[in-house]
């Protein structure tokens, strides 16, 4: 899969937050099924709830920023969007116009990470990029473009 480069338009910041809260939502319906898979059987094994001691709390959120990270890695790495993506027509793609390779993918979700934790700084640094690239967009070769309407 190749991306004509030349008929690439940058989205605005505000149909890349439509996506991410699209996504957010699909998310949190992910999260409570992966939550569950490793609370239940826990609780009932040791009879107390996961998060009463440290360890097993900081284990349960590596766990669940992993299913994250899986999330995004999956669908960046496979078509190169996520469902709010889709609704929005946005698409990741490497900055040669190809489609984001594993690694590319797992470097840009770190980076989304350290690019949204200073109040979405990477993210709004878009706006004064003149090619609209966030922080992680530019870190990891990638960028996100607007798919044209279909007909």
């Amino acid at each position: 899969m190749s991306f004509d480069l030349s008929q690439a338009q940058k989205p605005s910041i505000l149909r890349r937050l439509g996506a991410f809260f699209y996504d957010a939502l699909l998310l949190v319906a992910v999260l409570m099924v992966a939550n569950a898979i490793v609370v239940i059987p826990y609780e009932v094994i040791n009879g107390h709830p996961v998060y009463e001691s440290f360890v097993p709390l900081t284990l349960m959120r590596l766990y669940l920023l992993g299913v994250i990270g899986a999330f995004y890695v999956y669908f960046w790495t496979h078509g190169g969007q996520t469902l709010g993506m889709k609704a929005w027509r946005l698409q990741v793609i490497a900055q040669d116009g190809q489609a984001v390779g594993f690694n590319a993918a797992v470097k840009r979700f770190v980076w989304s990470i350290l690019s949204l934790i200073p109040a979405g700084l990477g993210l709004w640094w878009s706006l004064f990029n003149r090619q609209g690239l966030a922080w992680h967009d530019s870190r990891s070769n990638t960028r996100v473009v607007l798919l044209p309407k279909s007909a």
